[in-house]
């Protein structure tokens, strides 16, 4: 193998050689629970699963080669790793962060984290100094989305990892909606990148999963006894599908990033739609700052219906390759209603501050022919209008 294998290569090897004991290729689901020790004090690398288990220890390795750090922890759900982060606070701790975000970190962070003593101020992270302004002696993190959920805004990681660095702050990106092929945040001088691995990385629908990944060994000690003391793991098998799901992530990456692009640019040319959020439009309001991190655009695309939210429900209502489903990021295309499905969690005022109306939907591009998926979407259209 080369010294320095590309994506493709290493989401395939990395920590996936053959099994030393049967030579099977591909790592092996180590469906167990304890493991038998040789004699007391003695064991071959693992006790038990919830502490350790070969085929985890396989996708750890796997995630913290293609995100470009030293660790990465495997966690049994993205709200599981987005709260293991939140276990390198301590009470009397505050934190700033982007005010365009997943629900469910919203709803962590203002319904959950108080009770603990940790506090939040929510700001516009797209000003750099909004970020300064909140920023006090008790805060000790930041935390942003790049780009957001689900208005699709690019945060500049450079600039906040420069805050963070005078500001002696730990800098948390959640990298979800890009994905490690598309934009590696520690390079950018994040310390912590958190992901939902059931998104885009295992990338089927079909496994719940979540993981860090940091360059630092103090914080990822940390993060490892918390994750033990705590019990947020992944199952082995789980660990297997969201591992199996990486192998082809640059693939889909590039195809759910094609589509969109048509998707976006079909959906503009729409009277039937007000307006299109999408970070490839050379006219968005962060496309340069995308190129410049972001090797690509992603496959997320968020619009606003003209006919306001009857039109916007019927339309998401009415398709037939887009499921009206919860998550994003799977292989087939999935349409969502953010005001009261991905961010209901969010104060009618807080979402309508951030330009989440009861008009916007919001669409997770998959991979099928980009044709039909603009043929479904014209249907779409054309009976939510017809129905008004």
């Amino acid at each position: 193998m080369a010294d320095d294998p590309h994506f493709e290569t290493r989401a395939i090897h990395i920590g996936q050689a053959a099994d030393e004991a049967t030579g099977a290729t591909i790592v092996p689901v180590y469906q167990t629970a304890t493991f038998t020790q040789d004699a007391i004090g003695e064991n071959r690398g693992y006790e038990y699963s919830r502490s350790g288990n070969p085929t985890r220890d396989a996708l750890e390795a796997a995630l913290a080669s293609l995100e470009g750090g030293r660790f990465a922890l495997a966690y049994g759900s993205g709200m599981a790793a987005i709260h293991g982060v939140m276990q390198l606070l301590s009470a009397g701790d505050h934190v700033v962060v982007c005010d365009d975000l997943y629900g469910g970190s919203y709803r962590l962070f203002t319904k959950v984290m108080p009770g603990f003593g940790v506090r939040f101020s929510f700001v516009d992270a797209t000003r750099l100094d909004e970020i300064e302004r909140a920023i006090e002696p008790a805060t000790v993190m930041l935390w942003i989305e790049s780009p957001t959920n689900p208005m699709l805004r690019m945060i500049d990681i450079a600039a906040c990892g420069e805050i963070a660095r005078r500001k002696q702050l730990k800098l948390v990106v959640d990298n979800t909606f890009a994905t490690p092929y598309l934009q590696n945040p520690l390079e950018l001088g994040a310390h912590v990148i958190v992901h939902s691995t059931t998104k885009y990385i295992g990338g089927h629908s079909d496994v719940i999963g979540g993981a860090i990944v940091v360059d630092d060994e103090a914080t990822a000690a940390k993060l490892s006894f918390t994750r033990n003391a705590t019990g947020g793991v992944p199952g082995p098998w789980d660990a297997w599908l969201t591992l199996r799901g990486a192998k082809t992530l640059a693939l889909r990456m590039r195809a759910h990033e094609a589509n969109a692009q048509q998707v976006a640019e079909f959906l503009r040319e729409r009277p039937e739609v007000e307006r299109v959020h999408y970070p490839g439009f050379p006219d968005h309001p962060g496309f340069e700052l995308a190129r410049r991190q972001m090797r690509g655009f992603g496959g997320m695309v968020t619009l606003d219906l003209a006919g306001g939210a009857p039109a916007a429900k019927r339309f998401a209502e009415s398709t037939r390759y887009f499921s009206l489903a919860e998550s994003l990021g799977g292989v087939e295309s999935l349409i969502g209603y953010p005001w009261t499905m991905s961010h209901g969690a969010f104060e009618p005022e807080v979402k309508r501050s951030k330009g989440i109306t009861e008009a916007t939907v919001r669409l997770s591009v998959g991979i099928e022919h980009a044709d039909d998926l603009c043929s479904d979407l014209t249907r779409a259209l054309e009976r939510a209008v017809s129905a008004r």
